[in-house]
């Protein structure tokens, strides 16, 4: 297995006891967006990390994101201390999922699921979505689009401007019959194209995700 790792700085001390630095894992640093970009191109690695703090990282991100050899790669952000406003723009321009440093007990769990990107079926399948404003409250309901989806996430089109972090609830019915799934999801990043947002499903109903991994298998 492949991973990038973007940082002007090396991040083996801090990284060390991860799953990143086993045996089986091929690790190459690149120091530059520049490099970083070549690399990707060429690798096709199974995870790109990128640190915060490497200047221009979220146009490494939306870059790698726009290419069309690159834009499926597992990317993710490496950050320390407290949450920073330049989280916010790699998570619009596209990185899977944001790792505080240092690692904490759980990092193994999610580097695994992060270099293990589920199969994603594509197709245009109606969705029915509603904003949660929290706290007991809702937002409007609205229709869209399913562009990719998962057992763990979905690509969506909609004319309804949505926000990174913002909470909804869904419903769709698989096509030929293969059931109906509901539950709720959260934003997560802003597609490649104007009007398109990745989310997470947070919590899939019933046996919502069963369902879900049989259409999604019978590729």
């Amino acid at each position: 297995m492949q991973a990038l790792i973007c940082s002007e700085s090396s991040l083996d001390a801090e990284l060390a006891a991860t799953m990143l630095y086993r045996s089986n894992v091929h690790r190459h640093q690149a120091r530059t967006m520049e490099e970083a970009r070549a690399a990707a191109k060429r690798l096709r690695p199974e995870i790109v990390l990128v640190d915060r703090d490497l200047p221009k990282a979220a146009l490494l991100v939306r870059e790698l994101r726009e290419d069309p050899e690159t834009r499926r790669l597992s990317v993710v952000a490496l950050a320390r201390g407290d949450f920073a406003s330049s989280e916010l723009g790699l998570l619009e321009a596209g990185v899977n999922a944001v790792l505080r440093l240092p690692p904490r007990g759980d990092w193994d769990d999610r580097l695994f699921r992060l270099m293990h990107v589920p199969v994603r079926r594509e197709g245009r399948v109606p969705v029915r979505l509603r904003l949660d404003l929290g706290l007991g409250a809702t937002g409007a309901s609205f229709s869209a689009e399913l562009l990719n989806l998962s057992v763990h996430g979905m690509l969506i089109e909609s004319s309804h401007a949505l926000e990174v972090g913002a909470d909804l609830t869904f419903a769709f019915e698989l096509p030929n019959g293969a059931g109906d799934v509901q539950g709720g999801a959260t934003v997560v990043r802003h597609g490649t194209a104007p009007h398109q947002y990745g989310a997470e499903l947070t919590n899939v109903k019933g046996d919502g995700r069963v369902r879900l991994k049989r259409w999604v298998d019978g590729l």
